[in-house]
């Protein structure tokens, strides 16, 4: 790719108000069907180095760039020489000089993504870092716009930890107009304060609403939508022996759609029936949850396009 083509997309904050609606709508086209496929990304290659397990993720951008055209080499936690000390600089200086763009997933501290972006030759997606998913939440508000026609205005709940997932939900629908977004999430394991406040000031811009309370009780409804997540995020342990106790209360179950009666269910998966969410809610009549899933290969097709200057 030409060096003023690359684009990174390594936290939503490197989107632009219109760069993510843009996304958003050409996540919902492509699942739609309304878009032709098979050559945008013709001639790149793609790298997904995956430091982390994953099913969906991996799954949706590997297909994505295939069904856009790109080759693909994909490298695991052990195929790289940052195992014997070469630095991320370095190696991304070398990737850049063979792939046109790379996806990764770690646990870790997002600067480790900052420093293979350093480059000018590569575009550099987050697939997963320890603070933000972006792309899930691209995935998340394509669902929402193929479900409702609409994004500005919806209410939401999530219910949960504040994670990884949790984070780039709130930092996104904050950004539409109207938007009514409550976080209900254990106490001791909310939303970062940084976060929060981020996506409070986006709100007070976009007269939108972000509110979190660390409990169950007193639970409002006329939710259009309800969503969780796993409650042992991906690559993370709890120091508490007994933090179960504390989730228990946020399970979601049939109850809380006595409130929001039309809500739709929403889940990044992987989902564990009888932990964050009951198998009569997960699948039930109102779950988009696997739907949601098969969005993240939408999802993904737009940001590759994107982050490969193609659109």
């Amino acid at each position: 790719m030409n060096a003023g083509a690359v684009r990174h997309l390594i936290s939503t904050h490197d989107l632009s108000d219109a760069e993510l609606t843009a996304l958003v709508e050409r996540g919902a086209e492509f699942s739609a069907g309304s878009l032709s496929k098979g050559d945008q990304l013709s001639g790149l290659v793609a790298g997904i180095y995956f430091l982390k397990t994953s099913t969906r993720t991996r799954t949706s951008f590997s297909t994505a760039a295939l069904r856009l055209g790109a080759q693909i080499l994909s490298f695991g936690p052990d195929d790289l020489q940052t195992n014997t000390g070469e630095t991320l600089e370095d190696t991304g200086e070398v990737l850049s000089r063979m792939l046109d763009l790379l996806v990764v997933r770690t646990s870790g501290d997002p600067a480790d993504l900052r420093a293979l972006a350093r480059q000018r030759r590569m575009a550099v997606v987050n697939a997963m870092t320890a603070d933000e998913h972006p792309t899930q939440a691209v995935a998340d508000l394509v669902t929402l716009l193929r479900q409702f026609g609409r994004i500005e205005g919806l209410s939401v709940c999530y219910v949960g930890e504040g994670n990884n997932s949790a984070a780039a939900l709130a930092l996104t629908l904050s950004r539409f107009k109207g938007v009514r977004l409550e976080l209900r999430t254990p106490p001791g394991y909310g939303l970062d304060p940084a976060v929060l406040r981020h996506a409070v000031d986006n709100a007070s811009r976009s007269e939108a609403t972000v509110t979190e309370v660390h409990s169950m009780d007193g639970a409002t409804g006329g939710f259009d939508a309800i969503y969780t997540t796993r409650w042992q995020t991906t690559g993370t342990s709890k120091p508490d022996p007994h933090w179960r106790d504390v989730f228990a209360p946020f399970q979601v179950t049939s109850a809380l759609w006595d409130k929001s009666p039309n809500a739709v269910f929403l889940h990044d998966l992987p989902a564990h029936r009888g932990d964050d969410v009951t198998a009569e809610v997960l699948d039930g009549p109102h779950s988009l949850a696997f739907d949601q899933a098969g969005n993240k290969m939408y999802a993904a097709m737009a940001v590759l396009e994107w982050c490969a200057g193609r659109r």
